[in-house]
């Protein structure tokens, strides 16, 4: 049996949100999609009244991608941000799992850099920008994780996210410790004692 660690991306391996700042990343280098900025705003208002749901304000968000660079613009980003992974995520002693609600076209470039040796996310249509299938975040990521993984033949000792509460699905797969990323730092917890499970 082949024994893993599973972990959250954004504000867990790295101290950001890496689809917000990518997207940032492009409006400064690629200036001219200001012009969907409104669009972006009226999502935004739409998904906090609870009319649209956060996968479609997510399309919304990634909706400049056709309009740079695609390649250009993912390699660049990560040619500057690379180096703030974390480095106890860099000597990691077990494979690791990364199960990410960030778009695949994004994390596809920083997976070999840091040493993903498995990567589930969001997927993503790189030429549209547009989300395929579910937003992968909650109880998506254990789908998406059993889809890949048979419980029989996988082991997952640890897993670390920087929620608590988006990522009590994940946790849950743990059969070692639960570790919560607050700032970069490390915090172990018992599963059982935090979620009464």
């Amino acid at each position: 049996m082949q024994e893993i660690d599973v972990y959250d991306f954004d504000k867990t391996i790295v101290p950001f949100d890496s689809g917000s700042l990518f997207c940032l990343y492009c409006l400064v280098h690629y200036p001219w999609i200001i012009l969907l900025l409104p669009f972006d705003v009226i999502g935004l208002i739409l998904a906090l009244c609870g009319v649209i749901n956060f996968t479609t304000y997510k399309k919304i968000c990634f909706a400049f991608v056709p309009f740079v660079p695609l390649d250009k613009a993912v390699k660049g980003f990560w040619d500057r941000h690379e180096k703030q992974a974390h480095k106890w995520f860099l000597t990691k002693k077990r494979k690791a799992v990364v199960i990410s609600a960030s778009p695949d076209f994004l994390l596809e470039e920083i997976k070999d850099r840091i040493g993903i040796d498995f990567l589930i996310c969001t997927r993503h249509n790189s030429k549209t920008g547009a989300i395929i299938g579910e937003n992968c975040r909650g109880s998506e990521k254990v789908r998406r994780f059993h889809e890949i993984f048979n419980p029989e033949e996988i082991k997952v000792v640890d897993v670390y996210s920087d929620s608590l509460v988006h990522d009590e699905p994940i946790f849950s797969l743990a059969t070692g410790s639960c570790y919560h990323i607050v700032k970069g730092a490390r915090r172990k917890f018992s599963y059982a004692e935090k979620y009464g499970k």
